[in-house]
């Protein structure tokens, strides 16, 4: 008997796999013939990692310009209150805030918050409420006035120019706020509360006169 060979495997039959082609990236900067290699850290989204997806430089969005608030401001006093309700007491924070653009606007505002930062907010709404515009002469007042409130009474005199601001307290500060450079103003009432002080101050500037400019 004749002697079986093995069987040989048919490889004539069969289709050649080829190896799948390495892919070339096209080079990142134009005008080179060889590709370049990707920096390491870059995932091809700017100059920065991040921006437009197609890489180039990221395109900031300009900010809107903030107007400039024509009005400053000058806290006079912060004080703790309290209140006895049902449960106890509850306390609370009074602010008195003074605002003036400098040109003889000024106002006055007083709010109560459960925290500083939300009473001098409010405060700050208020104080604008109530401005009003103060009629000058030049960098004084046209007349002397005078007015009281509550315990709290002032006395203001004009003054040549270049005289200053003769002035303390919180009559200093809505003066100073006011525009008003060249003034005497004389606290005549016995009371040292800032608030009382800066309402008869701003009851004075109401009794100013246009007609008395001349």
């Amino acid at each position: 008997m004749d002697e079986q060979k093995p069987a040989q495997p048919n490889t004539a039959s069969a289709p050649a796999v080829k190896a799948p082609a390495a892919k070339v990236s096209a080079p990142m900067f134009p005008g080179s013939g060889a590709p370049q290699p990707r920096p390491q850290g870059d995932r091809g989204f700017g100059a920065q990692g991040g921006g437009h997806r197609f890489g180039g430089q990221r395109r900031r969005m300009p900010f809107p310009d903030k107007k400039m608030d024509e009005f400053q401001e000058k806290t006079l006093d912060i004080r703790r209150v309290t209140r006895v309700v049902a449960g106890g007491k509850r306390m609370r924070f009074r602010v008195t805030l003074v605002v003036g653009d400098g040109k003889g606007r000024v106002g006055v505002g007083i709010a109560k918050g459960l925290d500083v930062a939300g009473a001098i907010d409010k405060a700050k709404t208020a104080a604008r409420k109530n401005v009003f515009l103060i009629p000058l002469k030049g960098r004084t007042i046209p007349h002397e006035v005078e007015a009281k409130f509550s315990a709290a009474r002032i006395r203001l005199k004009p003054a040549n120019e270049g005289h200053g601001l003769r002035a303390g307290g919180a009559a200093r500060t809505v003066l100073s706020l006011a525009g008003i450079r060249d003034i005497v103003a004389k606290t005549l009432g016995r009371t040292a509360n800032k608030l009382t002080n800066a309402l008869a101050t701003m009851e004075a500037l109401k009794q100013l006169r246009k007609s008395k400019l001349k």
